[in-house]
């Protein structure tokens, strides 16, 4: 959950945010995926690569897992742009960098980041105060999802055309949902004009996954428990395909963190793998 007080996004944003700038900062080159303006935006503490989540040996699947998944998003936007496609809706934006890293790209479409109020102002203000600033083909569209406001009222608001093909990318998002709350999102997006695409990451279940992996698992699980956002919602590829067709979707495809480890890390010399436990949804209207 965000910071009450300060609007601030959740830990996981920021984790997330600062496994993507570790991955420059420790990893050997070539880099899968290079992000430090998530840092920036952040601003953590000076000392956080000390950090207990942050300890290069002990959390390097998981840092690449989050780029490798990054990496395949932000090929998938690039090709889509390249076809014509000239809107991005990204779901829970948190600390996206797209725009900041990207403009070239960005600018040739429109880019809907959707997130709580809070979140949203505070970014807002972090992009000025780093000299960025939010420019016209930047949209922060804030959506209360506690007080179920519909974000595609609200993206419809913000500029959003209904008429003309969209990639709508929400990673990290299912695990904290119910599966009535997922469907319900399914079909909103299955409903969007054909040409539009989504990719959507989901949890495996914990006996799909590598038995090397299930511990640091486990340990995430109880910890997202501990903070009070828990993890309550994993499907196997085929449940989460069978969801996304009753949805509505006519083309569904499950791209498996493995294939994502074999397209980006396959030659590395580093032994740097992504851990296994997330995949994603393709999945187009």
């Amino acid at each position: 959950m965000a910071d009450e007080r300060t609007g601030a996004p959740d830990s996981t944003a920021v984790r997330t945010a600062l496994w993507r700038a570790m991955h420059v900062q420790v990893d050997t080159p070539p880099h899968v995926f290079e992000d430090e303006i998530g840092l920036r935006l952040a601003a953590p503490d000076a000392d956080w690569r000390r950090r207990p989540d942050m300890d290069p040996d002990t959390t390097r699947g998981f840092r690449a897992a989050m780029v490798a998944r990054a990496r395949f998003i932000e090929d998938l936007i690039v090709e889509r742009a390249g076809h014509g496609v000239t809107q991005y809706v990204i779901l829970g934006a948190g600390l996206d960098t797209f725009a900041q890293r990207r403009p070239e790209t960005a600018a040739r479409v429109r880019v809907f980041e959707v997130d709580q109020p809070g979140p949203q102002a505070w970014k807002r203000h972090r992009l000025h105060e780093l000299g960025y600033g939010v420019p016209d083909w930047l949209q922060l569209v804030p959506v209360d999802f506690e007080a179920s406001e519909d974000w595609l009222k609200q993206l419809a608001a913000a500029g959003f055309d209904a008429s003309s093909p969209a990639v709508i990318v929400s990673t990290g998002v299912t695990m904290y949902l119910t599966e009535d709350a997922i469907a319900a999102t399914l079909r909103q997006i299955a409903g969007l004009v054909p040409g539009s695409t989504l990719a959507m990451t989901f949890l495996l279940p914990i006996e799909l996954l590598d038995a090397a992996d299930r511990p640091g698992f486990r340990a995430s699980r109880d910890g997202a428990q501990a903070s009070g956002t828990p993890f309550i919602s994993f499907y196997s590829p085929s449940a989460m395909l069978e969801l996304a067709r009753e949805a509505g979707f006519g083309d569904v495809r499950h791209v498996s963190g493995a294939s994502l480890a074999e397209r980006y890390f396959a030659d590395r010399t580093d032994g740097l793998r992504p851990s296994s436990g997330e995949d994603l949804l393709l999945a187009t209207t």
